[in-house]
């Protein structure tokens, strides 16, 4: 599923993304659980059924089953019905896929999404029981808690620094000062798209600041920064918004990054290590759903710069629940090693692209070099994809 400084890369230093880490939602197979322990979902083109309504605390595996005809995503969702507690998204028709998510004591619900858009369908009240209680060590405890600690500050972080970048940049496309909105429009947005999958959490916050117009339904509004962006590279044909429209373009862009700021800094938000974790994996199938395909960024072609903050956000996920994967055995010491070498790979590979403060545009890619991105892509991947059910044992 931004920045108005230098870009500086927080992925490739894992001393950097292990004192921060970024926390979203997600969800990754859970191979080691036997299929008799998990909760079978059945999605079809009109509903999804979850077999049992309740489960105890802790690591709970979803065997979800996609029988429809369409991609569908399944959803577990906090009382409020509009936080998420976490999604797997992207689940084709005719497979099936094992989902792992932490929950706490209390009341959800459960969903899906036909084609991944519009509102849940077939909401159902899920109650999580208490658990057996912590197993974990002492030590372990720790880790986790500093883990959580460290997220919820690097996100903060972000989410300031993109409303402040954002705010400068509306100010600058209001006032039809292109050149100098062109020039911040890739910058402040890599603040939002390292973060993503947290602003995902909110409800419709995500489709009011990101949403693509290939994504848009029959008399849906659009706005947020593809909107801006087409305006800023009109296409032939298009007749960008006056100066009235712009402000209330630029505005709305405003309030909906000041409303994410304001639930994020909120005291009593926080996360989970399952949703850091998950989060990590939901980036880089963000890189692979619109990144490679070059569909992010229709107008700019500014690709390059989502791309590498989604590696970045997935990089400060994993670096900051890195020594909790440490003390899972020799399964969690090789898979850290091989994320530690393909996050080297991508990062190197990135770096290629680099032009001045920023990246070429993607339409300056050939297609070798994007099979190349695309091949690291998927290396990365695969790892990341297991990391919430080894570090949930």
């Amino acid at each position: 599923m931004p920045r108005l400084r230098q870009l500086a890369p927080v992925a490739g230093s894992l001393a950097a993304a292990a004192a921060v880490a970024l926390a979203l939602t997600g969800c990754v197979p859970n191979k080691a659980v036997a299929e008799a322990e998990a909760i079978q979902v059945t999605l079809t083109d009109s509903s999804c059924a979850v077999k049992t309504a309740t489960a105890p605390a802790g690591p709970i595996t979803f065997q979800v089953t996609n029988t429809g005809s369409d991609v569908n995503e399944f959803e577990v969702l906090a009382k409020d019905k509009l936080r998420i507690a976490g999604e797997k998204e992207n689940i084709g028709p005719g497979t099936r896929v094992n989902y792992v998510v932490q929950l706490a004591e209390g009341s959800y619900f459960t969903a899906c999404k036909k084609g991944m858009v519009g509102n849940p369908s077939s909401l159902a009240a899920f109650t999580v029981t208490k658990g057996s209680g912590d197993t974990k060590s002492v030590s372990e405890s720790k880790q986790v808690a500093q883990a959580v600690t460290n997220y919820v500050s690097y996100v903060k972080d972000q989410t300031g620094q993109l409303l402040t970048a954002t705010k400068t940049f509306a100010a600058a496309y209001e006032a039809g000062d292109d050149a100098a909105a062109r020039a911040q429009y890739p910058a402040a947005r890599t603040f939002y798209e390292r973060i993503e999958p947290t602003a995902e959490q909110f409800g419709d916050i995500d489709p009011a600041l990101d949403l693509r117009e290939a994504d848009l339904e029959q008399g849906q509004e659009w706005t947020g920064w593809h909107r801006i962006e087409k305006d800023l590279w009109a296409p032939a044909g298009f007749t960008a918004s006056d100066p009235a429209a712009r402000k209330t373009l630029g505005d709305r862009l405003v309030a909906d990054t000041q409303r994410l700021y304001d639930l994020v800094s909120a005291k009593d938000f926080t996360l989970t290590l399952d949703q850091i974790s998950n989060g990590a994996a939901s980036l880089m199938e963000e890189v692979s759903r619109t990144k490679i395909t070059g569909e992010e960024e229709t107008f700019s072609h500014t690709d390059l710069w989502d791309f590498q903050a989604n590696v970045e956000g997935a990089e400060v996920a994993y670096g900051n629940v890195r020594a909790v994967l440490l003390e899972k055995g020799a399964t969690g010491k090789a898979t850290a090693k091989k994320l530690d070498a393909e996050f080297a790979t991508i990062d190197s590979l990135l770096a290629q692209h680099k032009e001045g403060d920023g990246f070429v545009s993607y339409t300056q890619l050939s297609t070798p070099q994007v099979k190349e991105l695309q091949d690291s892509v998927n290396a990365l991947s695969e790892p990341l994809s297991q990391l919430t059910s080894i570090l949930v044992k």
